[in-house]
Parts: structure tokens; C-alpha cells; sequence
């Protein structure tokens, strides 16, 4: 068996892993990579493999650095089952047709500008239409319920604990003779957090590829980052200002809604407007409503007690899905609070929303998410005083703050736990999913506590186990 590291390897975003297995090839996520254009396009455009080679593909969760290329390597020949839990199939379903739309608004902004220079056009990486056709090759699956992957691998998802959804996944590998347990982490999620069951550990594994982006920090617990965002966000309330949240719109967005609803129902802040602003939040919150099957039992029993049955709604809770509401928020004085995508401030109406308020000392921008280098996110949270949001200048006035509680990626202690649980066969672990530093200090970490050998893959290693 090989494994091939062709995305978040050496870094977080584009998770891609393939695997040859009895002469057939099983591709584990296909993700975005994630940054700066000029840096990402040509590395989501191109392939390091043919589409059509590929027998079969395992998708760990919804999130697009881990689903975004779906569409592309669809179009360039892919035509396999793409197998998920029945949550991330309905969630990818959102996310990409709202990504192939995203695709094709941004290069036509971009082509006005190039054809101004005289420069060559470009075409979008993929459409929505395209999305429209990856969707078609989805199969559902319910967690822990065996099925062939390709000819001698049967595989599991088994709960990762991350979104909704989310997955790790177990491949029992038949090849010459000889039987191999593998296990993909996806991403892993933390116990206790919000909304969704905790992670399921590996058990009795050969070899794990698992993800490391936290593996040199400690997060606050979730009752601290409940704490955390209280404080914040009343804090902004009694000075009359608006709490802006960048939010991704799987996962982060609910979470959120759901501690602002415990809050409020519990008469632990004054009830003010909360504005969801973000039309994919909006879609992945009615899928969300679909799976309660994937809630954790606190949530289930809070659903049951509240008087409108759910988790993510409540009276002061308005999801803005036309564009003119959207505009109207900018309009209104606070107190408020504003969650909007994208996630790390590169796109979407969360940049309308900082433009608006970023000004303002009274407003707080809230970061509670991982940012990637060189996105408006990291800048933020690493103090820029000065910002640039569509071209202009803007001081950044308003407080910053930062919550890491609410992370939805395990950090240095459960990816530790996680990995010596693995069991007595474990004889390799592969970091992928990260950055260096982290890496290098879990490797560390984990050699001291007498792990088997940890490797962390570069971009286009291959390994034969």
C-alpha cells in the first residue's frame, strides 16, 4: 500500500491523501487550498494525479478545505462514488453550490480589473453548475456502518466530533494476504464542545494519519470559552456597540447561536439583536434542523426544554438572507451582535460589516476561529492598526478580541490522548493538517511518551507501508 500526501501537508489547508491499494486508487478529501490567489489557483486548478484514475474517494467532513475541490476533479474526469456520512453530504451540497457561485462572481470582478490592465482573463476554477454535478456522485452512509471503499478495503465512519457530520475514518486493509487497520483522523474535535458529540477514539490501529493544527496549544476549556464570550459580548453591550464575528458558516455560526441562546434564556445578558448574515449559514442551519440525530445528548435536552423546540433559534434571533437586509443592519444603532461569513474576512458581507464599524471603539470584531496567513482575519487578530477592505484604508478602532475556547479542532492534550489511544498495533503516525511549529511540538510530545515513529509528510512524499 502507498500513500501519497498531496494536500495539508506541511500546512493546513488542500487536505488530499491518496492511497494505492491492490492496484486500485482511493482518494481521501479534496480540498481548497486556502490564501492568497496568485498563490492558490494554480494549485487548485492542477492535479498531481489524473481525475480519472481514481477508483473511489472518502470525504471526511463539509468543510471546504477538506470538500472545496469537489467540483473540479469532478470536471477533470473523477467519476467515483464520493462517500460521506448522510450530514456531510447534505452540508457539501450547500457549501459547494455556494462556493462555485463564489468562484464565478470573484473571477468575473477579477476579469474587469485584468481586461482594464489589458492583461489575459482567467476562468473560474469551477461553477456552480459544476458543483451541481460533484453533488451527484454523493453516497450516504450512516456512522459505523461498514461498506467497500475499493476491492479489499472495507471502511467506517466512525464520529469525529468536529461539525456536524464530521468523520474519522477506518479503512481494513486485504492485500497479498496480509490485513492492515488505517485510520484518516479528519478533523478531530474536542470533548464537551457544543452541538455535536465528542470524537471517537481510534481503537487498535496499524497506521494514523491525523491532524496536528493545534498540536502546540492548550485551549481554553468550552465552559471558559462560554465564560469568554459572555464577558465579551456584554462588555460591548453595555457600552452600545455592535459585536462583529467573522464565523464560518458550518459549525462556528451554530455553536455561537447556540451559547448567545443559553445566554439569553437564561437571563444572563440583555436581550439584544442578534443578526445571522450570512445566505450559506442560513441554508447549512435548515440542515443542521435535519440531523438532530448528530447533536449531543445536552443539546437534545436543551431543545426539549426550550420553548421554541431548537437549539438555533430565538426571539431576538434574525437570519438575513436578502441582500437590502443586510445593507439595513449598517443602519441601526447597537447594541447588536453580527455574525457573518466568511470566516477568515476575505470575502462575503463580513466585509460590509467591518468597513461600517471597524472605526468605531465602542464596536468589538470578535475572532474565534483559526485565520490563515495573509487573510484580513490574521491581520486582525495579529493588531494591524490599519487595514485595507475593498481597496481602502481603514484604523482599526473597534477591539479586537480572540477567543480560542471555541475551536473546534482538539488541541495539544487530546491529540496526544487521541493518538495513545490507538492501541498496542500501532507501528506509525503521519501529522498532517498543520503548520511546522505545532507539528514539530507534537512529534516531540509524542516520541517522549513513547509513540511509535511520527513523521510529518511534505507536499508530494509517498510511503509504502
Amino acid at each position: 500500500m502507498k500513500i501519497s500526501f498531496h494536500g495539508a501537508a506541511q500546512t493546513v489547508t488542500g487536505s488530499r491523501h491518496l492511497l494505492g491499494i491492490n492496484g486500485h486508487r482511493l482518494l481521501l478529501d479534496c480540498g481548497l487550498y486556502q490564501g492568497r490567489r496568485h498563490d492558490t489557483y494554480e494549485r487548485n486548478l492542477n492535479f498531481p494525479f489524473e481525475p480519472v484514475s481514481v477508483d473511489s474517494l472518502i470525504l471526511s467532513h463539509a468543510h471546504i478545505d477538506h470538500s472545496g475541490n469537489l467540483p473540479n476533479l469532478v470536471r477533470q474526469g473523477y467519476k467515483g462514488p464520493i462517500h460521506a456520512t448522510h450530514a456531510t453530504t447534505d452540508l457539501t451540497d450547500a457549501m459547494l453550490l455556494d462556493a462555485g457561485h463564489i468562484q464565478e462572481s470573484d473571477t468575473a470582478y477579477l476579469n474587469k480589473k485584468l481586461k482594464r490592465r489589458g492583461q489575459p482573463t482567467i476562468k473560474p476554477l469551477y461553477t456552480g453548475a459544476d458543483a451541481a454535478a460533484a453533488t451527484r456522485n454523493f453516497v450516504g452512509h450512516e456512522y459505523d456502518r461498514p461498506f467497500e471503499a475499493v476491492p479489499g478495503v472495507t471502511a467506517r465512519l466512525v464520529e469525529a466530533g468536529h461539525i456536524l457530520g464530521s468523520a474519522g475514518v477506518v479503512l481494513d486493509i486485504e492485500e497479498r494476504g496480509r490485513k492492515v487497520r488505517l485510520m484518516f483522523s479528519g478533523d478531530i474535535g474536542r470533548p464537551g464542545m457544543p452541538l455535536v458529540r465528542d470524537p471517537v477514539t481510534p481503537l487498535e490501529v496499524d497506521y494514523l494519519i491525523m491532524e496536528c493544527t493545534y498540536g502546540d496549544r492548550a485551549h481554553e476549556t468550552p465552559d471558559q470559552a462560554y465564560a469568554s464570550l459572555h464577558d465579551l459580548v456584554g462588555r460591548t453591550i453595555d457600552r452600545g456597540g455592535k459585536v462583529i464575528i467573522p464565523a464560518f458558516a458550518v459549525g462556528r455560526t451554530q455553536a455561537l447561536v447556540y451559547y448567545l441562546h443559553q445566554m439569553f434564556e437564561r437571563g444572563e445578558l440583555p436581550h439584544v439583536p442578534v443578526y445571522v448574515d450570512s445566505p450559506l449559514a442560513i441554508n447549512v442551519t435548515s440542515v443542521f434542523r435535519q440531523h438532530p440525530e448528530c447533536f449531543d445528548s445536552e443539546t437534545r435536552a436543551f431543545m426539549r426544554s426550550d420553548p421554541h423546540g431548537t437549539a438555533l433559534g430565538f426571539d431576538m434571533l434574525s437570519y438575513t438572507l436578502e441582500v437590502n437586509d443586510s445593507k439595513a443592519i449598517n443602519d441601526r444603532p447597537g447594541p447588536m451582535v453580527i455574525i457573518s461569513a466568511s470566516g477568515m474576512a476575505e470575502t462575503g458581507r463580513i466585509l460590509h460589516h467591518l468597513r461600517n464599524n471597524i472605526g468605531n471603539q465602542r464596536n468589538c470584531i470578535l475572532i474565534t476561529s483559526w485565520m490563515a496567513p495573509h487573510t484580513l482575519g490574521r491581520r486582525l487578530s495579529e493588531g494591524d492598526k490599519q487595514v485595507h477592505i475593498f481597496g481602502e484604508s481603514f484604523n482599526v478602532r473597534a477591539e479586537v478580541a480572540t477567543i480560542h475556547g471555541l475551536s473546534s479542532h482538539a488541541d495539544r492534550d487530546y491529540l496526544l490522548t487521541y493518538a495513545q489511544q490507538s492501541g498496542s498495533r500501532l507501528k506509525g503516525i503521519f501529522l498532517v493538517h498543520g503548520e511546522s511549529g505545532p507539528a514539530a511540538a507534537l512529534k516531540e510530545r509524542m516520541s517522549a511518551a513513547g509513540l511509535p515513529p511520527v513523521s510529518f509528510p511534505a507536499l508530494g512524499d509517498e510511503v509504502e507501508i
